[in-house]
């Protein structure tokens, strides 16, 4: 198990940019699947981004390719998520998440949150237009 903290959240104005970060605690980070997911009020929580354990491979929510880029640094334990050209259909509160051991996922890649665990508190984005 892991434990996350999420930061990096604010408030920015349409076509700017937010970096959020999530700093994990825990042997196993280096072996693990992680994501970003977001959950806007009332709806439901949204995949976002995934990497895998060792970085060579990323997954992308149609909504955001060609806007965020997902990127880890397993010696600090830590996952990025760069986001640009953002809109307000972006605002939510963006959780990261922990997933599966060693794994690839088919390019369609769109988990559903229940299939990761040990979600940090939250980061709220807020893009105003």
């Amino acid at each position: 198990q892991v434990q996350l903290v999420e930061s990096g959240g604010g408030l920015v104005q349409a076509g700017g940019s937010l970096r959020l970060s999530c700093a994990a605690s825990g042997r196993s980070f280096s072996t693990l699947t992680m994501g970003w997911f977001r959950q806007a009020p009332g709806k439901e929580r949204e995949f976002v981004s995934a990497i895998v354990w060792n970085g060579d491979t990323t997954y992308y929510a149609d909504s955001v390719k060609g806007r965020f880029t997902i990127s880890r640094d397993n010696a600090k334990n830590t996952v990025v998520l760069q986001m640009n050209s953002l809109k307000p259909e972006d605002t939510a509160v963006y959780y990261c998440g922990a997933g599966q051991k060693w794994t690839y996922y088919s390019g369609n890649y769109n988990p559903h949150p229940r299939e990761y665990d040990s979600w940090g508190q939250g980061t709220q984005v807020t893009v105003s237009s």
